[in-house]
């Protein structure tokens, strides 16, 4: 594949590329020989993607129209994959208005084809009482086919993939819990179907005559419970054989909480699944075929799915995650830069060390922070933490990372998120757990006056209100055991890999003098 495609080649417009399924579609594209552009509200998260030199990024927000009409320009098949996951009811209001303002912007533009991936819905329960977020993807679908765009509205149930938040929710749930309390509605059948097969149906779709205008249902070959589902995981996990007792008492709302507790998925983004398993999700046609065929092996089937997600997760190749979307609520304000700065206060807590290391293995220190490696101060501290925010519904410690080594601009790292990396030099993490005003993390390497490295760390704070200001106070007092703990822990592992690796360095310099 050349590093880009003929100009002649059609042109798709990517929506929600940073995503979990926007992240994976746009090389299948290329692959396939399309030109792509994405259009991201936050273009710099793309910048560190594989792909990042073989597509063009534009600046935009669905929810802008204004910002669509330059990403609208020669475009063929336009890809709509965000959603809103918010818990009012406003987020049903922004996800009509967003559609309405893409599908007109895409009739002015004589786009070719929309294509959009909503939720299977279940056959014979009345729309208004489907889950919220359900009943907004349906109407989105119904949005963009009553457009006057020729529109493929694919609709999928559980996708099975290393990242994926079903997956993630299912292996969490199924590995911790040898004995699982469940709601009744591990007994709700659904058909789980591959990411693969979900990104290839996604791809074939871009080349649908024109006279094609419906939604399809997409699925793999099994239709199991979501009980047969735990029981198949943990036959393919080699775990011992799991006790599930359903109980009628657990709803929606509680189960998230409590799937919030035991899996990396925080409630907020549980709920939305939970509540889609209230019903049946069972594929009523397959006439996605007659268009996309399966061909041998395909549809994968959830065993399959399995081992393939396992096998990434175990080989730390998973390329998207789940967490790349932010939570409901999490705030995404950059940090101030304005050293005079008039929005009010912003508190610092700054430390720095000098290092007897190089700075390239401090920054892979840096880099490698949190997750398995954890954040080098009184992880009791951080544990505590995580488990308050939890409570309070945020997302807590356990999302970890995408990657054990690497990170990228928009990359989830337990309660924080990354907002910026100079490689190298500097990561800058903004705060997700529930916090009564916007927190930074800055970690970056330097040298000084007489050029030893230099480790600078500094902790922001922008309290909102009184509470805000509360907040600051009240955990200063703990600033030095885990601010300071953690600059002098980071120090320490970057000289003490220095140390390693110029012990390993000697003795192979020995090693053939012996010989």
């Amino acid at each position: 594949m050349p590093r880009s495609a003929p100009s002649a080649a059609p042109l798709c417009l990517v929506t929600g590329a940073s995503g979990y399924i926007g992240g994976r579609l746009v090389p299948e594209l290329l692959d396939a020989g399309y030109r792509v552009r994405c259009l991201a509200r936050h273009p710099e998260k793309l910048r560190d993607f594989p792909w990042a030199d073989r597509v063009e990024t534009v600046r935009g927000d669905v929810t802008v129209a204004e910002s669509l009409r330059d990403a609208f320009d020669g475009v063929d098949v336009a890809y709509y994959l965000v959603h809103s996951m918010g818990s009012t009811s406003r987020f049903e209001d922004a996800d009509r208005r967003a559609a309405r303002a893409f599908a007109a912007e895409a009739g002015s533009a004589a786009v070719r084809r929309i294509v959009y991936l909503g939720g299977l819905t279940p056959r014979g329960v009345p729309e208004d009482e489907l889950s919220p977020h359900l009943r907004s993807r349906t109407e989105v679908g119904r949005v963009f086919l009553d457009s006057g765009v020729p529109t493929t509205v694919l609709r999928a149930a559980v996708v099975i993939g290393s990242g994926s938040a079903s997956f993630e929710m299912l292996r969490y749930l199924t590995e911790r819990l040898p004995v699982m309390v469940t709601p009744s509605w591990v007994g709700t059948r659904v058909q789980p179907i591959a990411v693969r097969d979900v990104l290839r149906y996604l791809v074939g779709s871009a080349g649908m005559p024109a006279d094609v205008n419906r939604a399809f249902d997409v699925g793999g070959p099994d239709v199991l419970t979501y009980r047969d589902m735990m029981t198949r995981y943990a036959e393919v996990g080699g775990l011992r054989k799991r006790l599930i007792v359903p109980v009628p008492v657990l709803t929606p709302r509680l189960s998230s909480h409590w799937i919030g507790l035991v899996t990396p998925v925080p409630a907020s983004l549980a709920r939305p699944l939970t509540e889609s398993l209230r019903h049946e999700v069972v594929c009523a046609e397959r006439d996605i075929t007659a268009y996309v065929p399966d061909g041998p092996g395909r549809p994968i089937g959830f065993d399959e799915a399995l081992r393939l997600a396992l096998r990434r997760v175990r080989e730390a190749r998973v390329t998207t995650r789940w967490s790349t979307a932010s939570p409901p609520g999490a705030p995404s304000d950059p940090l101030p830069t304005d050293p005079d700065w008039a929005g009010g206060s912003l508190y610092t807590d700054e430390r720095s060390r000098t290092v007897d290391a190089s700075p390239e293995a401090l920054w892979r220190v840096i880099e490698g922070v949190g997750g398995e490696n954890g954040w080098y101060s009184f992880p009791l501290a951080w544990a505590v933490r995580g488990w308050a925010d939890r409570l309070a519904g945020g997302v807590g410690l356990r999302r970890g990372r995408r990657d054990r080594q690497r990170l990228r601009v928009g990359d989830a790292l337990d309660f924080w998120r990354v907002e910026a990396i100079d490689r190298g030099r500097l990561l800058r993490l903004r705060a997700e757990m529930r916090l009564p005003g916007l927190a930074w993390l800055e970690m970056s390497v330097d040298r000084d006056a007489r050029g030893r490295t230099t480790y600078r760390q500094r902790a922001l704070f922008h309290p909102r209100g009184l509470a805000g200001q509360a907040y600051w106070w009240g955990v200063t007092p703990f600033h030095a055991v885990v601010f300071g703990g953690m600059a002098r822990n980071i120090a320490r592992t970057a000289e003490t890999e220095r140390k390693g690796t110029a012990g390993a360095a000697e003795a192979a310099e020995v090693a053939p003098r012996r010989g």
